[in-house]
């Protein structure tokens, strides 16, 4: 067995000339803030780059996924696994989006930021009125495609993995003979990340661009209208990490520290482009270095970003019943058990949300349509309009979060979740007897650098 020196074994510090991708995407969230706000004409200007981002982005996912799914359900080789997890993923999903919807509940009538507000003017919502909102037999249907090749092209995550899954299984039962495929589709796998590593330098010009547009185009007057809403929102988002997502943590034993720092890029940059797609690729790579096996991360987090929305219900909760605060003057108080039964029907409406555009607004937008009269709902909408960018902002980031944690409760309940140390000294000890030498160099409170595959970690 090859001798391993310190250098191998601890990652080495870095200068402070060579930013981590985190801090150089902070940076160009605050420069491009500054820009749009000192120079909003310039802000819209360079909003182009953030759209060459996300397109980058967006070209990453379809292939991505297809080759981290089938790699690692046809080369797990125990289907039944694929059904046990899916019903976990979903039980999972169902009951933290539960959750965050009665926080959204909760907090919108403690703050109270709907009254007083006139539900007059707010944005131009004709061209969201005209999408009409999926039903649940709608969103049956449309989980499986006609055509793949058009759903890549859409960038339909949910018809993109009820195809791959599909496939999967059929992999798996041709057995030997599909063995290029799999290899195949390993080899995609690598290279799709390694092509994400390219596109992540790019990250931070893309937010930066992104932050200025936002700010040219609202300015920091949009906090004085309608603040109260968007502080509330945060408020409860902050509850929900804090309180639903830390309690999680807490029983699926998830190392807390290490998940921190595995989310905090796509995080920022979910926040910044206001878009859950941006951060996927990011996320799925790291959920992987984490030690989540890579058909868990390819069917958890792909189904979550349909199923598993947490920021996006708990904010459909706050707008519905900020906009029946409103109209309190017209139709008069509505009553707890009224709040919720529309909540319920939030719930059941807001499962439909996938591939919808300007999804959560739609949903809002019907669900207010059967509860207040005289058209209403459509008014409110028009007032959170305007802002709507801003929270998104908020909710956006808290579902890549939400979903990034939803793969590694799986990930251990299935009994899977296997950390950076522990692979590491699993494979010393399958490698040689003499791996008691090694260990102890492997201090607690330090980090391995390993590559995260370990079986492709030079040791022997």
């Amino acid at each position: 067995m090859a001798q391993l020196t310190q250098p191998e074994l601890i990652s080495p510090s870095r200068p402070w000339y060579r930013p981590s991708l985190t801090t150089q995407i902070l940076i160009g969230l605050v420069l491009g803030g500054l820009l749009g706000y000192l120079s909003p004409t310039f802000g819209d200007r360079i909003y182009f780059l953030r759209d060459i981002f996300l397109n980058l982005i967006k070209s990453i996912i379809a292939p991505l996924i297809f080759a981290t799914l089938v790699s690692g359900i046809a080369g797990g080789g125990d289907l039944k696994k694929v059904g046990r997890m899916g019903a976990k993923a979903l039980l999972y999903f169902e009951i933290v989006t539960t959750l965050a919807l009665f926080i959204g509940l909760g907090i919108v009538n403690l703050t109270k930021p709907g009254i007083g507000v006139a539900l007059t003017g707010g944005g131009d919502i004709k061209q969201l009125a005209s999408i009409p909102p999926q039903s649940f037999h709608d969103l049956l249907v449309h989980i499986f495609p006609a055509s793949v090749i058009d759903s890549m092209v859409r960038g339909d995550v949910l018809q993109i993995v009820a195809f791959t899954v599909l496939f999967a299984m059929a992999v798996s039962a041709i057995g030997e003979r599909a063995a290029p495929i799999l290899r195949g589709c390993d080899a995609l796998a690598q290279v799709m990340f390694k092509f994400t590593g390219f596109v992540m330098k790019f990250a931070p010009i893309g937010v930066g661009a992104a932050m200025a547009h936002t700010m040219a185009h609202n300015g920091p007057k949009v906090l004085l209208n309608l603040g109260w809403l968007i502080g509330s929102l945060y408020l409860a988002l902050v509850l929900l990490v804090v309180f639903v997502f830390g309690t999680v943590a807490l029983i699926a034993r998830v190392p807390v520290r290490q998940f921190l720092k595995a989310v905090r890029e796509p995080f920022t940059i979910a926040f910044a482009t206001t878009s859950s797609e941006s951060a996927l690729p990011k996320a799925m790579e790291n959920m992987e270095r984490l030690g989540v096996p890579a058909r868990i991360v390819g069917f958890v987090m792909p189904t979550g970003y349909s199923f598993n929305l947490d920021g996006t219900t708990l904010y459909l909760a706050m707008a519905s019943v900020f906009v029946a605060q409103a109209a309190e003057p017209i139709i008069g108080h509505m009553s707890f058990g009224k709040q919720l039964f529309m909540i319920v029907t939030l719930m059941i409406t807001s499962k439909g949300v996938a591939g919808v555009p300007r999804a959560a607004l739609v949903i809002l937008l019907a669900t207010l349509n059967n509860f207040l009269p005289n058209g209403l709902g459509a008014i409110g909408v028009a007032v959170i309009f305007g802002v709507d960018e801003l929270m998104d902002m908020g909710r956006t980031s808290v579902n890549v979060v939400g979903n990034c944690l939803a793969t590694i409760v799986v990930a251990r309940w299935e009994g899977e979740l296997t950390t950076r140390r522990r692979a590491f000294l699993a494979h010393l000890k399958r490698c040689d007897a003499s791996w008691r030498r090694v260990s102890w160099r492997l201090p607690k409170r330090r980090r391995v650098a390993i590559d995260p595959d370990v079986r492709q970690t030079s040791v022997c």
